[in-house]
Formats: C-alpha cells, structure tokens, sequence
C-alpha cells in the first residue's frame, strides 16, 4: 500500500467473495469455496458475515449480491456536484443530435462513466453509468490522458497498460503519446472503431479554473463520425454544451 500499511487480509478476501458472487449471478458456500480454494466453512461465514453488511442477501441457501450497491451508487452519482449540474445540459445535446452522450470521469487511472443520456437514434452499446473503461481506448479517455500531468500519465500507462480492445485500439506508448499531444493542441479527440468496433467518438475535457473535471462525449456510428461536415457539428454542439455546463458549474447559473 502507499502508506507501507499492509492490507488486511480478511478485508480483501470478502471483496473477492463479492467478485465471485457477481461472476456466477448468485452462488451457495460450496461454489463460493470452489472458486476460491477455501474449505465451505470459511466461505460460509463470509458469505454469512456480508449477509449482516446488507450487501448481500440469502435466498434459500444461495446468496446474491443485494440492490443496496445500486443505492450506494446512486448516491454516490448524485452528490457529484459535475453531475448535478451537467445533466441537465447532457440531455438536451442528446436531444439535439439524437446521439448517445456521456459524461466521463477519471478515477484510478481508468475511465469512468458518471452519466449517459440516449437521444432517439442512439447506437446501444450497453453502457452504463459506473462503467470503467482503459482510458487511452476512447475518445474521452483521451481528452482526459492529454490534460493530465506528463507523469501522472506515465503512472497510468505503468499500473494499467495499453489493452487492445479492437483492433484499431492504440497499443503503442509512443503512438498514444503522440495522440495525446494532437489533442491537446485542438482541444478535442476524435476516433473511431479504438474501443468498439463500428462506433466512432468525439469527447472533449470539462476544465475549470484550470482544474481538470471530467470529460463529455458524444457517440455515433463510425461512418456518421468520418463525416467531416457531421463531426464539426458534433464538435460546435459538444463545445457548446461544455461551455454551458462550466458557467453553470462556476457560478450556479
């Protein structure tokens, strides 16, 4: 750990018991055991013990994750005071170009989708807010990588690696550093095809008062996004919108 505090061993076991619990959709202490390598009478008294935490629920012998991760989450999203003020704005540029829009944070090195709003001919990626995705994959991602501090940025490529999603996703440290410095010059990325096949994303960084908050994109099928006419609209309607949502971030408005 940063701190040189080791980690306590009981805590990060339970985390894991929830991962198992999220990867089978529910299971009894003998597959929980199994999946872990412990004897059923430990899983069973952590299974047990998170049953007490109310995160995880007991029906009929086979235990599950509870809705109370969604209502944690749910809070957590909505005392974002980024989120609370751009959501309303994300709605309306969804409205206006019809395309799936999203509002995209970092945290840990990896992107986070804090919020997404669908307009009526958005592409369904299946996307959801809490959603982590490798930065350097998207468009987003990017906007957000290119305003980072050079060593925060090499700390993110070290802990997380380059992932190749597609096969036009950038694995390269120097092709993606190279990237990054062209965004920062225009001020926005746009790709297609890095993170989903057939999708294309234009994103650009929410920053005020030189701080760095996040980013928003706006998503559309690949060919809509080569369209150099569609994506300068895309582009004025997403600076709009960012514009927007730091006055109303800095002065309440």
């Amino acid at each position: 750990m940063p701190d040189g505090t080791p980690p306590m061993k009981s805590v990060l076991r339970a985390f894991d018991v929830l991962d198992v619990l999220w990867e089978t959709n529910g299971a009894g202490p003998s597959a929980v055991a199994a999946q872990m390598d412990v004897p059923k009478s430990t899983a069973h008294v952590y299974l047990r013990t998170l049953q007490e935490t109310g995160y995880v629920v007991n029906e009929g012998g086979e235990y599950r994750l509870s809705h109370r991760f969604l209502s944690m989450g749910s809070r957590i999203k909505h005392r974002n005071n980024l989120f609370q003020v751009s959501e309303p704005k994300l709605r309306e540029l969804a409205t206006e170009t019809g395309e799936l829009v999203t509002l995209v944070v970092e945290e840990a090195g990896q992107s986070v989708i804090l919020h997404k709003e669908s307009g009526e001919r958005s592409l369904e990626l299946g996307i959801y807010s809490g959603m982590i995705i490798p930065l350097h994959s998207n468009a987003t991602g990017k906007a957000i990588l290119a305003h980072l501090p050079d060593d925060r940025i090499e700390t993110i490529v070290d802990t997380h690696g380059l992932e190749r999603l597609t096969a036009e996703t950038i694995t390269d440290r120097k092709v993606l550093y190279a990237e990054l410095e062209a965004v920062r010059e225009r001020g926005y990325a746009v790709d297609w095809d890095q993170q989903v096949k057939g999708m294309g994303l234009i994103g650009a960084p929410i920053e005020i008062d030189d701080r760095l908050q996040g980013a928003v994109g706006v998503a559309c099928p690949t060919g809509r996004m080569k369209d150099e006419t569609y994506q300068n609209e895309l582009l004025q309607r997403l600076q709009g919108t960012i514009d927007s949502i730091t006055i109303k971030y800095r002065y309440g408005t």
